[in-house]
């Protein structure tokens, strides 16, 4: 609590689920029964987290399965970090399972061939004189900023339209990493980050004081009634050039028997960047710092949610774990609703500020969608031969 920086992981079926006997089998009968409802394509276009820079250390490996895609990240000798295919072409070997770093290439465990990470080419094939010019595997657009290392997806093949901002602060160190929390979600990726522009939700989630727990039957327990959260935010989408950040303005106060307590309150500027990152830069007497969070899809209706805290450098570890804390509590009753919810397409919305933020942002959105976007087809059972 005091001294080690928190690491919260939560797997599909910790939490999020109402249950009242076997986990394992409230989780497989939700995922059955639920109905999904007509989403969007399940892949949006942008730049996506994969995993912290700091996991990959110089000459390591990492299988990581996201968006569909089967990648194998590596980090060279000299330091860059490079995502390609996993598989090689010559006869199917997974490259990060027992795959060696070869200067800037990545070798295959099974028959010693090695693959450039800029470029996939492959540049030795230890039994043959010749290396084919047609010996390649994909290598993917990728870059490192913020602590992050990010893959660009885009389902017709365009390079980058945008660039991810740099966070100066955690650039010039001012800012150090300090804790994180990673958990996993039964949703549609959108889903997630259209939280940012819900500001009636705040009040049907969120008021309950964090102690009363993540478990949406119970948080409005009597026991806790002494206090509460309170919140105000806003959602607006950015003009051009900047077309794909849209930012949520908020601030948090804490009440404790109808008094406020100011050593919480806390001022956040949360920029939503393209369809899975979002960077909340937050002011409190506690101190200054940002949240990272970063959505990316393992399967199409499975998310893979991480936050980090970056916070000043002086700041005691205590306190970096206390507002992560508070931070998980928060998103794991938002869970709760994601885990168990249809998308409505079409939303039964009604004439008011609230409903029509999240409409706002679902246009938004939907500029990260293209014409060969996949989507999930469902195909029921039936007698036809």
């Amino acid at each position: 609590i005091f001294f080690v920086p928190l690491n919260r992981i939560r797997y599909l079926g910790d939490i999020g689920y109402a249950s009242e006997g076997n986990i394992k089998d409230t989780v497989n009968r939700v995922r059955k029964q639920r109905i999904v409802g007509d989403i969007p394509p399940v892949y949006p276009n942008g730049w996506f987290g994969l995993i912290e820079g700091f996991k990959l250390q110089t000459g390591n490996v990492l299988n990581i399965t996201a968006l569909g895609l089967n990648l194998a990240v590596f980090r060279a000798e000299d330091g860059k970090a490079h995502v390609v295919d996993t598989y090689c072409p010559h006869m199917g070997a997974n490259l990060a399972v027992g795959g060696r770093v070869v200067g800037d290439c990545i070798e295959c465990p099974f028959h010693g061939w090695q693959f450039r990470g800029s470029d996939g080419k492959c540049t030795k094939i230890p039994y043959s004189e010749k290396v084919p010019d047609v010996a390649k595997i994909k290598s993917y657009t990728s870059t490192e900023v913020n602590g992050w290392i990010y893959l660009w997806y885009h389902a017709e093949g365009s390079e980058p339209t945008w660039q991810i901002p740099v966070i100066p602060e955690i650039q010039s160190g001012d800012w150090v990493y300090n804790g994180r929390t990673e958990h996993y979600i039964n949703c549609h990726i959108e889903e997630v980050p259209e939280n940012g522009a819900d500001v009636q939700h705040l009040k049907c989630v969120h008021t309950p004081l964090m102690t009363s727990g993540i478990d949406l039957r119970y948080m409005w327990s009597k026991l806790w009634s002494f206090g509460s959260h309170s919140w105000t935010a806003s959602w607006e989408p950015h003009p051009a050039p900047e077309e794909h950040i849209g930012t949520m303005t908020l601030t948090h106060c804490l009440y404790l028997f109808g008094k406020e307590m100011n050593l919480i309150d806390m001022t956040v500027k949360a920029r939503q960047i393209g369809p899975g990152i979002v960077y909340l830069t937050f002011q409190s007497p506690l101190g200054n710092g940002a949240f990272l969070h970063h959505i990316t899809p393992s399967e199409p209706l499975l998310q893979k949610l991480v936050h980090n805290i970056y916070i000043q450098r002086y700041s005691p570890t205590v306190v970096a774990n206390f507002l992560m804390l508070g931070e998980a509590i928060q998103v794991e009753r938002d869970i709760m609703i994601w885990n168990n919810k249809r998308y409505e397409r079409k939303p039964m919305f009604v004439k008011s500020k609230e409903d029509s933020l999240v409409a706002k942002h679902r246009r938004w959105y939907s500029q990260f969608y293209s014409e060969n976007s996949p989507r999930l087809k469902f195909q029921k059972d039936t007698m036809e031969w």
